[in-house]
């Protein structure tokens, strides 16, 4: 049995627009082409779409899943593998639902920068995926330096990261709340702090530092940290860690204390 595309678009929801879209780089092509170039999908048609869906919701890439059916796994082998990634990304949703709402708890408790103290909680279920991904395709050497900074870490020296960033973050914070302008002195000395624990991964240059103050206040789970100890922080941040950047680390007569590079997979723990 097969079903035209029209169907399948009501079954699955996807457009026929993606469909063809699909059909076109090879990763989902029809069972047959009827009369009128009408595409008709047969049941293994319906499997293979079911199975870029469940990727695509895991948040992959189109050349990731065609490389993923390329490996010609069984069905049913497959949809474990998927159905195991989807509970762990079910496990990882829930921890930042808990984390959000014990924030939402400590805001409505006192200053709302109860949780800061623990930055375990802060950072619960924080996924840095897509930063990670990003950095390997955009900057490949500072992410393999990074990556190999990580690796080394003991679970102590994550802890320590966590601790004084929180730190770090409140402090800001303070700052903010105060209208203490980013360029100001007290400002700038914790951005000089937050560079040094960066270059510990990786070694930023103004244009690479000054993007990674962006990537901070972008949408995305950044974004959320910050925002969680204080309203306004992430744009914040970004302003401060733009004039460290202009200020210290470019120009000719800049003081600097590492070299180039670009934004690795180190963010995601400084």
């Amino acid at each position: 049995m097969s079903w035209p595309i029209g169907d399948l678009c009501r079954m699955s929801g996807v457009t026929s627009r993606t469909l063809r879209h699909y059909h076109r780089i090879g990763l989902l092509e029809p069972e047959r082409t009827g009369p009128g170039g009408i595409r008709h999908y047969g049941r293994g048609e319906l499997l293979r779409l079911q199975r870029i869906l469940v990727m695509r919701e895991l948040g992959m890439g189109l050349a990731d899943i065609a490389r993923v059916l390329d490996e010609r796994t069984g069905e049913a082998d497959a949809l474990r593998a998927h159905l195991r990634d989807l509970l762990a990304e079910r496990d990882r949703i829930d921890t930042l639902v808990d984390t959000v709402r014990r924030t939402i708890g400590a805001l409505e408790e006192d200053d709302g920068m109860h949780d800061v103290d623990r930055p375990e909680e802060l950072f619960a279920g924080f996924d840095t995926t897509a930063y990670a991904e990003r950095a390997r395709a955009e900057w490949p050497r500072e992410w393999e330096q990074a990556r190999r900074a990580s690796e080394a870490l003991t679970g102590e020296d994550r802890d320590r990261q966590q601790a004084e960033l929180a730190a770090r973050m409140r402090r800001m914070a303070d700052h903010l709340a105060a209208g203490t302008p980013p360029a100001d002195q007290a400002v700038q000395a914790e951005v000089h702090a937050h560079f040094l624990e960066v270059s510990r991964m990786w070694t930023p240059d103004a244009g690479a530092f000054e993007n990674l103050g962006r990537v901070y206040a972008e949408e995305g789970a950044w974004r959320a940290v910050y925002e969680r100890v204080a309203p306004g922080l992430a744009e914040y941040q970004r302003d401060a860690m733009a004039v460290y950047a202009r200020e210290r680390l470019a120009g000719p007569g800049a003081r600097r204390e590492t070299g180039g590079g670009g934004p690795g997979r180190g963010e995601a723990r400084t």
